[in-house]
């Protein structure tokens, strides 16, 4: 897996009301986010920054991609190590700060993966298996904040 990957998106502005960015209250935030051959994800800003509530925001979606890679290497890691996963659900969450500059920036994330494997035996491997994904996670080697994770693994 040595090498470059490169990805593409298009992200398209569909928040003029008419009069463009006249006026910070006048033009709406709203935006599709593109990438061929793949749904369109319509976005907004977070409600907290005149956003739609009903739209997916970039602070969501950091977050879902840093549970979303997190996953796949652990599912990864849990099929080369034997342990059979059953059930995954990540309710991630994250902490942003405001800056003194008017922006914002990540502090944390947490994960918090429950699993479900398929024997009592596997429960152990099955949480220390987390610790190397989050090693492996192309996302969370790619931002400057700790990705934190509160791991649980049971059987039905």
């Amino acid at each position: 897996m040595q090498g470059q990957h490169h990805y593409y998106a298009t992200i398209r502005w569909t928040g003029n009301k008419g009069t463009g960015t006249d006026n910070y209250k006048n033009y709406d935030r709203s935006h599709q986010i593109i990438i061929e051959n793949k749904s369109d994800i319509l976005g907004s800003s977070d409600p907290a920054f005149r956003g739609d509530k009903t739209k997916h925001n970039p602070e969501d979606l950091l977050i879902s991609s840093l549970s979303d890679c997190h996953m796949l290497w652990y599912l990864h890691l849990c099929s080369e190590a034997g342990v059979i996963i059953l059930d995954y659900t990540d309710n991630a969450t994250g902490v942003m700060v405001d800056t003194s500059k008017g922006g914002g920036k990540f502090i944390e994330v947490i994960l918090n993966p429950i699993v479900i494997v398929s024997e009592y035996s596997m429960v152990e491997k099955a949480n220390e298996l987390h610790k190397k994904a989050n090693e492996l996670c192309f996302i969370a080697n790619s931002v400057n904040f700790p990705v934190r994770h509160n791991p649980t693994a049971m059987t039905n």
